[in-house]
């Protein structure tokens, strides 16, 4: 299983790092001010092998931690070439009061890499 899931990391890495900057780069769209967020680098990401229920085949999960064991994102590669991440900011829009940031995801399949801002509007 060792084997297994350093090849998958190995096979995958490129994919989860063109992943992993588009994810900072939405953050980095939003303009913060002091303290800017910034993503755990990649190699702080937790990996494991796990069953995709749907297709029966292993996917590379990757999970970002904080200090106390919480889980703040990650990445999941499927087998397909499809893939899904996120990663909590948790602050509130530097530039529109109104909204809170909870965090930003990044979506697609092979090359394709879609991303946005999760944002939830702030109670008056």
């Amino acid at each position: 299983m060792q084997d297994e899931l350093a090849t998958k990391l190995q096979q995958l890495r490129p994919r989860a790092a063109a992943i992993h900057a588009a994810l900072q780069h939405e953050i980095d769209r939003l303009a913060f001010t002091s303290p800017v967020p910034h993503l755990a680098p990649l190699d702080h990401a937790m990996p494991a092998l796990a069953r995709d229920p749907a297709s029966g085949l292993d996917s590379l999960n990757l999970e970002w931690r904080d200090p106390h064991g919480h889980r703040i994102g990650g990445i999941v590669l499927h087998a397909d070439g499809s893939f899904f991440a996120e990663y909590d900011v948790v602050r509130a829009h530097p530039l529109d009061t109104s909204l809170f940031i909870e965090a930003v995801s990044a979506w697609g399949r092979d090359e394709t890499i879609k991303s946005e801002v999760r944002c939830l509007p702030m109670s008056s």
